[in-house]
């Protein structure tokens, strides 16, 4: 494994000071070898560092920073990844309308470069905007094509943010009993991978708990949420009673 693996999986992992520590002996490392993707890379990292802490401004700031490095190198590949933290932190801001705008960008760019698995993330967070914006007609089917191809193709890394979705869903439309579910669902399934949620999902889920929490009440949420610890992931979008999708 290079920098790249191992910075992103102790951010998965939610070890923030190894991530903070490696990206900084990254930098030096890459500016004085002249190695672009390796600084974009750590730049990245420490930009989902700050967001993670709640700092959307200093997260935008160390994007902005990749995405010069990545534009400067002349390789569009550079610059997937800034651009998708620039996109979440305008969605985590509240500017649904310009992350919506981003984000399709995001999904553009992915396209041409050929990378379906990141498009897939994308269609995911697109899909959280206009949940956002109210429009969940288009939510649903975003969340549902980006399912689909979740469980086809075996992206097993991306099935905890499936049910992150299908718990948002779920409590837009009203159904704090499933929402209660799909959150012991989402959080068996980041536990099974030994991983914890990026910023922006992590944000999405605590406002579902809240949400069902205060609607359920204590024990009520509690009663549901055993019941969704019994559920697997595909089980629990087969059960015919899935509200998000």
């Amino acid at each position: 494994m290079g920098f790249s693996d191992d910075v992103r999986a102790a951010f998965r992992r939610g070890e923030t000071a190894a991530v903070v520590r490696m990206s900084e002996v990254e930098i030096d490392r890459a500016r004085a070898a002249g190695d672009p993707a390796g600084e974009v890379e750590a730049r990245y990292s420490l930009a989902r560092v700050a967001i993670r802490g709640g700092d959307l401004a200093g997260g935008e700031a160390r994007a902005r920073e990749a995405l010069a490095v990545a534009v400067a190198a002349g390789d569009r590949s550079l610059e997937e990844r800034p651009r998708h933290v620039l996109a979440a932190v305008a969605r985590m801001s509240g500017d649904l309308a310009r992350a919506r705008e981003l984000y399709r960008e995001s999904i553009a760019l992915n396209e041409a470069l050929g990378q379906p698995e990141v498009v897939n993330s994308e269609t995911h967070n697109l899909a959280f905007c206009e949940l956002g914006l109210g429009n969940l007609d288009a939510a649903r089917a975003l969340f549902a094509a980006s399912r689909e191809k979740v469980f086809r193709n075996g992206w097993a890394d991306f099935v905890p943010y499936v049910c992150v979705a299908g718990a948002a869903l779920a409590s837009a439309h009203g159904d704090h009993a499933r929402a209660a579910r799909m959150i012991a669902v989402t959080d068996a399934a980041f536990a099974a991978l030994g991983q914890v949620p990026d910023p922006d999902d992590a944000a999405d889920l605590a406002a579902v708990r809240a949400a069902a929490v205060e609607a359920l009440g204590p024990a009520g949420y509690a009663q549901e949420y055993a019941r969704g610890q019994r559920l697997e992931p595909q089980a629990a979008f087969a059960d015919g009673a899935d509200s998000g999708g």
